[in-house]
């Protein structure tokens, strides 16, 4: 049987972005590929991303965490995920230790992310600085210029989308700018395509965005991993990065997704900030029998 099984965990959402946390702390244990999907299949603790929070490993952080998608592969950043972790950490009975305040110091295998609560239910996550070069995102050949690369679905004379933008905000961007609504694309079928496309060999999660003002985005976002998602804070950061690199914005825009809206600052010291609101849906307790025949 999996040591997962009877395991409490809370189903939370950032702005719409589905998410389970689970608190593994002061265990050995380790979430593999086939039973995050197990758990991602049950419709209690279904997930965008499952945030499981471990010991700290380096000194000074108050967390490890890592970060799983629905079909069971790890992601180095989740920023509407690592704002739910936040929430627990710091409000949940279970979860809270008595000596935190309202910052913590988490650490992923993408690095150190710093967070801190700003409302009761609303905290902003430092994600560090975007990855600009071809080889940090990382792409297949070798760009010298990542504001617009070669990279087009549809005809080559009248093409659906083309020429993204592409940022690493710890995982893999592409960014495509729209001059209409975005959800009168067919995401559902485009983003699997561009998802896996050669030229991404760590696959990239797809966005389009639309402009709406001088501080203002509409994004939808295919998530790697994941697929069609009501919010994806590293895409959010992304499209931010991406749209200020071609002077469509400035340094900063509200971006709003089909669940709720993230503010994004891109700060002079090149660090990205989100700040959006956390929701706490449930508690409940992994059933035993989702593991039955897992190897």
């Amino acid at each position: 049987m999996s040591a997962l099984a009877q395991r409490r965990f809370l189903k939370m959402h950032g702005a719409g972005n589905a998410i389970v946390v689970m608190d593994l702390r002061g265990s050995s244990i380790r979430v593999s590929p086939a039973e995050a999907r197990a758990i991602a299949g049950d419709p209690r603790s279904a997930f965008d991303q499952l945030m499981a929070v471990h010991d700290p490993v380096t000194e000074g952080t108050d967390a490890y965490l890592r970060i799983y998608n629905t079909d069971g592969s790890e992601s180095g950043a989740c920023g509407n995920g690592t704002r739910c972790v936040a929430f627990a950490m710091l409000d949940d009975p279970a979860m809270a230790r008595p000596a935190e305040s309202g910052r913590l110091t988490l650490e992923t295998s993408a690095g150190l992310v710093s967070v801190k609560r700003v409302a009761d239910r609303s905290f902003t996550v430092d994600m560090g600085r975007p990855g600009l070069r071809w080889d940090e995102i990382p792409l297949r050949d070798p760009f010298q210029d990542t504001r617009r690369i070669e990279l087009q679905i549809g005809p080559i004379d009248d093409p659906v989308l083309h020429s993204p933008g592409v940022v690493s905000m710890g995982n893999p961007h592409a960014v495509f700018f729209v001059d209409r609504d975005p959800d009168t694309y067919d995401l559902g079928r485009i983003g699997p395509m561009l998802e896996g496309h050669p030229i991404f060999p760590e696959r990239a999660n797809i966005s389009l965005a639309q402009v709406t003002g001088r501080e203002a985005i509409k994004l939808r976002v295919w998530e790697r991993g994941a697929g069609l998602t009501l919010a994806c804070g590293s895409a959010a950061c992304a499209a931010v990065v991406a749209a200020s690199r071609l002077r469509m914005i400035g340094r900063q825009a509200h971006v709003n997704l089909p669940g709720g809206t993230l503010f994004i600052e891109w700060r002079a010291d090149d660090h990205v900030l989100m700040t959006g609101p956390v929701a706490l849906e449930w508690e409940d307790s992994l059933r035993p029998e989702l593991f039955t025949g897992l190897n």
